[in-house]
């Protein structure tokens, strides 16, 4: 499988202060992989997210996308390639979720294009996927904040990249749409896509990840096989509490120890 995305030595530091908010990280994504990144609040996963969509200019380091420097690519061409579904998405008009959806289709329109045929029937199947196709004409801004979420996720859907990176993903669905958008994640990477998910949850990293990214204070980044990566002194040192991993019918949780 090819690589879609590789980062080399990447580092970001905000203006005007002397420590960066991440510095040495090193990933690369092939088709059909999920990789997970993982890190306590502040440690800079979104930040990392941004710059490996392109969206904010690293001040260390390098993306290539296909083998290409993100940063000689055009936004039309980035989006080809790769989504980014933030944590939380804001909309001040009350779009149909249909055309919320279907705004996922510009990469593939000229600077004047509207959607067509093919891209409405797109979006159609993105809402089915979803298991939100009852929403279509529902106004964007009078949906749950977790509704919003899979609307999100099937706008990137439609658009139909490569490689989709997620901060947080489940943060706004409840337990039950946990499961089941963990499963399609699942599904989505056997089908060929590459996926980059943050989360506060290792126990996704677990269920989900080939291979797991750890941002910490106390440690340099570490990138590895999830099931040998995350082990109780690891993930106890990145945030700092004592975590114990229980098995049990083959699924393994994650529990923090309260002293």
């Amino acid at each position: 499988m090819g690589v879609i995305l590789a980062a080399e030595r990447l580092g970001f530091t905000y203006p005007g202060r002397p420590r960066p908010v991440f510095e040495g990280v090193g990933l690369d994504v092939s088709a059909g992989e999920i990789l997970c990144v993982l890190g306590p609040n502040g440690i800079g996963k979104s930040t990392l997210l941004r710059c490996l969509a392109g969206l904010v200019p690293p001040t260390a380091g390098s993306v290539h996308i296909a083998g290409r420097p993100l940063a000689a690519l055009g936004r039309a061409e980035i989006a080809r390639h790769l989504a980014l579904v933030p944590q939380s998405h804001q909309s001040v008009f009350a779009f149909p979720v249909r055309t919320v959806v279907e705004m996922g289709r510009a990469p593939h329109l000229g600077w004047f294009g509207v959607p067509g045929r093919e891209d409405a029937a797109r979006a159609a199947e993105a809402l089915a996927t979803l298991g939100i196709a009852h929403l279509a004409d529902a106004p964007y801004t009078e949906i749950s904040g977790g509704e919003q979420q899979l609307v999100q996720i099937a706008r990137v859907l439609a658009q139909g990249p490569t490689l989709m990176i997620l901060d947080e993903p489940t943060a706004h669905l409840d337990f039950a749409n946990q499961a089941r958008f963990l499963a399609l994640l699942r599904r989505l990477a056997r089908q060929g896509l590459g996926v980059i998910f943050t989360t506060h949850a290792p126990d996704h990293a677990h269920a989900l990840a080939d291979r797991t990214l750890i941002l910490s204070l106390s440690h340099p980044p570490q990138l590895g096989p999830t099931a040998a990566l995350l082990t109780e002194d690891t993930l106890s040192g990145a945030y700092g509490v004592p975590i114990r991993l229980v098995r049990a019918d083959g699924h393994i949780a994650c529990v923090a120890v309260v002293e």
